[in-house]
């Protein structure tokens, strides 16, 4: 079973400027109107392809839109990848915007 962070944790790990990749599987678009500092662009399709290949550090967060598809990219990277440690941002990117929005009040 895939674990899931909250963002808050996530931003935490950021603020620490803690190693661990953070990878953004929505589309190249939605990326560029934004997203997670530090994060990596790499599409569903693109991590189906280069999961075994890669090297990936000893801890991944994976996210996407809601935190769906972030579940099946993480299990994917657990299966496949050489990561320690897996898990999927729980609400994805729209959680994120809105831990982001109160954070700014």
């Amino acid at each position: 079973m895939v674990e899931e962070v909250s963002p808050a944790a996530v931003r935490e790990r950021i603020e620490r400027d803690e190693e661990f990749d953070l990878v953004d599987v929505r589309d190249e678009d939605a990326y560029e109107d934004g997203h997670l500092p530090g994060a990596e662009s790499v599409t569903i399709e693109e991590l189906e392809e280069s999961v075994v290949d890669r090297d990936w550090a000893d801890d991944v967060v994976v996210y996407c839109y809601i935190g769906e598809t972030s579940i099946q990219a993480a299990r994917l990277i657990e299966e496949y990848g050489d990561a320690d440690s897996v898990a999927s941002m729980d609400g994805g990117y729209e959680a994120w915007e809105s831990i982001e929005a109160s954070a700014a009040d």
